[in-house]
């Protein structure tokens, strides 16, 4: 196999919402008091929901940016690639970087809903969420067969509509729901909750996989308002370990074994460890502890059902061993500021090379399409998904990948020094940009 050979799926990318997603959707009352996109008197965007403002801020957008541009800009649509908010033009973007399928979160309305959770009309909230629902799938989804992996959200406030929400969902042919990987943040039960288990039912009933993305719910710790932001980012990824190890707790698990748990943007070279460091204390502690596992060690319950994806992961690669093969997968992470846009191939290859043609296939898209019961090849035929063909498609349309610059680095003050920006200064920065909203 050489590198124009791959097919290559991503297990999480992210849309910027566009204006007017819920034109067709809603009307009446019901679209007046939808999610929706302002602007300010110097250009910037917000949304804004049943009194809060949502700043569009930074790293989450900055594909196709210079990399000393990078920061808590772009703030506007108009400062971001059209295949942020747009599905053309996302398929474009996705070709020049040679990726088949791509599974999207949200944006505006949190990787997890978490925006109509927060709101303090849930009747409404219900409505805007099973329309954003329609929106992701028939327009976002829809507009480009074969080439998304569709994922919803749920109402989890309301047990009930939740089970109704994932019987729709199913209907439609979506096969993933993200959610937040620790409820409590949102004023509900913990996972480890009765309140669940109907929800825990309905999404095994109907082989629907969780995703659960980092940020949404336990939140990326740094050690002070002084910490350098690169430490912060560089742990970023990493945080997921707490929820998967409430999760790996879940009792759940034992009655559920084809429920299925995607670790969204969480990496995967820490795995080896933590599955390891799972087993002994499990053997050290089981005799007080009541643990739920019985007879089987917990690393063969994570192995069993969570999935996990790698952005630049080479170290994880080189113990793929240790890990299940079938249940590691790639992703893009487009358009955030982790994002190889439009280089993916180039990186991943370097990664990949060194396994049999059969992981590099699973790896790549097998195991995306077997987890999320996807297959492009339904759509598509596969020769014309590999990155050689995906490039030679872009390289037709005369997709444009040319760098955009909007004035390079902030210059300095006068008599301002140089420093590492603080986790203090991201905060401030965010608060700014919110205040402004």
């Amino acid at each position: 196999m050489k590198m124009n050979d791959m097919v290559i799926i991503s297990v999480d990318d992210h849309i910027s919402e566009p204006p007017g997603m819920f034109d067709k959707h809603l009307s009446g009352d019901d679209l007046a008091t939808a999610p929706r996109l302002c602007t300010t008197e110097n250009g910037t965007n917000y949304w804004e929901y049943q009194g809060m403002k949502m700043p569009s801020v930074g790293l989450n957008a900055v594909v196709g940016r210079p990399l000393d541009e990078y920061g808590m800009e772009p703030t506007a649509l108009e400062q971001l690639r059209k295949g942020c908010y747009d599905p053309k033009a996302r398929v474009d973007d996705m070709n020049v970087n040679g990726i088949a399928a791509s599974l999207n979160f949200g944006s505006c309305v949190g990787f997890d809903g978490g925006r109509f959770h927060k709101a303090a009309d849930k009747e409404k909230a219900l409505i805007h969420m099973r329309a954003y629902n329609d929106w992701h799938i028939d327009e976002w989804c829809g507009s480009q067969p074969g080439r998304f992996i569709p994922c919803g959200l749920l109402p989890t406030w309301d047990s009930k509509a939740t089970v109704e929400e994932i019987k729709r969902l199913a209907r439609k042919g979506c096969t993933a729901v993200s959610i937040n990987e620790n409820p409590t943040v949102q004023g509900l039960p913990s996972i480890h909750n009765a309140y669940w288990e109907p929800m825990w039912k309905a999404i095994v009933d109907h082989d629907i996989a969780m995703c659960l993305h980092i940020g949404a719910g336990n939140p990326a710790p740094h050690a002070s308002m002084e910490t350098p932001i690169e430490a912060w980012i560089s742990t970023m990824p990493i945080s997921i370990v707490v929820g998967a190890a409430d999760w790996l707790n879940l009792e759940a698990l034992e009655r559920y074994p084809t429920m299925k748990i995607a670790l969204s943007e969480g990496g995967i070279g820490w795995i080896p460890y933590f599955l390891e460091r799972a087993d002994f204390s499990h053997e050290r502690h089981k005799a007080w502890t009541h643990s739920r596992f019985k007879g089987t060690k917990p690393s063969e319950v994570f192995l069993r059902h969570f999935l996990t994806c790698f952005i630049d992961d080479a170290f994880g690669l080189k113990n793929l061993d240790a890990l299940n093969e079938n249940l590691v997968s790639y992703e893009c992470d487009y358009p955030h500021s982790d994002s190889l846009w439009p280089n993916v191939p180039e990186t991943l290859w370097e990664s990949v090379k060194q396994l049999t043609e059969l992981q590099i296939n699973k790896v790549t898209h097998a195991n995306a399409m077997r987890f999320f019961n996807f297959d492009p090849f339904s759509v598509h035929k596969r020769e014309d998904l590999t990155v050689g063909a995906l490039r030679a498609k872009a390289a037709a349309d005369q997709v444009d990948v040319t760098t955009r610059s909007f004035g390079g680095a902030k210059p300095l003050a006068d008599g301002e020094e140089l420093r590492p920006i603080t986790s203090g200064d991201l905060m401030k920065m965010f608060s700014h940009h919110a205040k402004a909203a």
